[in-house]
């Protein structure tokens, strides 16, 4: 442990979930104190008190400004300040592919993943620019990098989350608040538990390491802290590779099949 957030206050969106939590473990081991919102009131409290008394839990639904704002006065109230926001709750999509969508979830998956993370991160810079400065993290995803058939819905609110990110770290570098984004994939977490990870890690991922939470809160880490202090307006994918490309044994198998040699 090196304390890299010693006095440093945070907030964790979407905290009583895999990435939340484990964020929020890794920041109680820098030295942060952290306040976590959630939806789920009984899982983000119990989320809470097993991280001590460095931890504090605001029942919040991202969606109501209202609730964020609230969420902002009651961490700095609670704790002194906000140094750190990470804008971490989402919600999934239906699964349909385009033609068979009946849309129905567009309203609540856009009002949570992309308007949660505008509203969370004006109300936190507000903050933020009078006093000093501070970081932003959005959570995106590779679904908001890469195309892809069905989940169409989850895909575009991941891909404005992007663009959100980089015209806010723009807007808000004069007043020394820093704004990235982590787009993790292939981790097993609620949203993503009707899928064969490994299976999808053997097939997409370069790296054939399934990832976890630790990796994501690992990476949101680098970002909080003055190692990152020269990076803003970045999307940082925790994919194993993905991004990149397929793996090399997968991209010569489609090779051999195009050509017709083995």
């Amino acid at each position: 442990m090196t304390e890299e957030l010693a006095g440093r206050v945070a907030i964790v969106t979407g905290g009583a979930g895999a990435f939340g939590r484990a964020t929020a473990e890794q920041f109680v081991r820098e030295g942060a104190r952290v306040v976590l919102a959630d939806v789920d009131a009984d899982a983000g409290a119990r989320a809470a008190a097993d991280l001590g008394s460095s931890v504090a839990f605001q029942p919040t639904d991202v969606a109501d400004a209202d609730q964020v704002q609230r969420l902002v006065d009651t961490t700095v109230d609670r704790f002194g300040g906000l140094d750190i926001m990470f804008n971490n709750a989402g919600v999934g999509g239906s699964f349909q592919r385009l033609l068979q969508d009946d849309l129905a979830d567009f309203d609540r998956v856009m009002a949570v993943n992309v308007y949660g993370v505008m509203i969370g991160t004006q109300r936190a810079a507000r903050h933020m620019a009078d006093h000093g400065g501070g970081v932003i993290i959005n959570t995106t995803s590779i679904g908001g990098i890469n195309a892809g058939a069905g989940v169409t819905t989850y895909r575009l609110s991941k891909a404005a989350i992007i663009h959100f990110t980089r015209c806010a770290a723009i807007e808000l570098a004069e007043h020394s608040i820093r704004v990235n984004c982590i787009a993790p994939a292939h981790i097993p977490t609620a949203i993503n538990a009707n899928y064969d990870q490994a299976e999808i890690v053997r097939l997409m991922q370069p790296l054939q390491r399934v990832g976890s939470p630790a990796d994501v809160a690992n990476a949101v880490l680098y970002l909080a802290s003055d190692r990152a202090a020269q990076i803003t307006g970045v999307v940082l994918p925790v994919d194993g590779g993905t991004t990149a490309g397929p793996p090399a044994g997968r991209g010569r198998e489609v090779l051999s099949r195009a050509t017709g040699r083995r």
